[in-house]
């Protein structure tokens, strides 16, 4: 695997799914986080931008470490790493997601947006998989 291919495929997966998260998670149905405003813990100002800033980093994170992965694993054709982002996907976040909506006062729409983006961020990482490293 070339550095430079990875750092390539890692910069385009990180842009792109931070536009999806972008959309998903502040953009579609942002009304709705209004629902229940005693659940969150910043309401704007600079806490709020660290926070920002803190996501932002864990999805460089995500993308370079599915991408990594892919790659380690050899899971590179089309369907294989299509099928693997929606294994991750299975795996870990939408499972996350739906527990905390049972458990927490976050509107259903929110866990759908963010769900359906996570399921974005993952596939955009395999396509940048693919194109970069297949």
């Amino acid at each position: 695997m070339s550095t430079g291919w990875f750092l390539a495929a890692v910069i385009s997966a990180a842009v792109l799914s931070s536009m999806s998260d972008w959309f998903f998670g502040g953009i579609l149905f942002h009304e709705k986080y209004r629902a229940h405003p005693e659940i969150w813990r910043n309401t704007g100002g600079r806490n709020e931008s660290l926070a920002i800033a803190w996501s932002t980093l864990l999805g460089v994170v995500t993308c370079a470490v599915f991408i990594y992965l892919a790659a380690r694993l050899a899971i590179l054709g089309w369907i294989p790493v299509l099928g693997l982002a929606f294994g991750v996907w299975l795996l870990a976040p939408l499972p996350l997601l739906v527990t905390n909506a049972l458990f927490l006062n976050i509107h259903p729409l929110n866990t759908l947006s963010n769900a359906v983006g996570w399921l974005v961020k993952l596939l955009i990482c395999a396509v940048a998989a693919h194109v970069f490293l297949g």
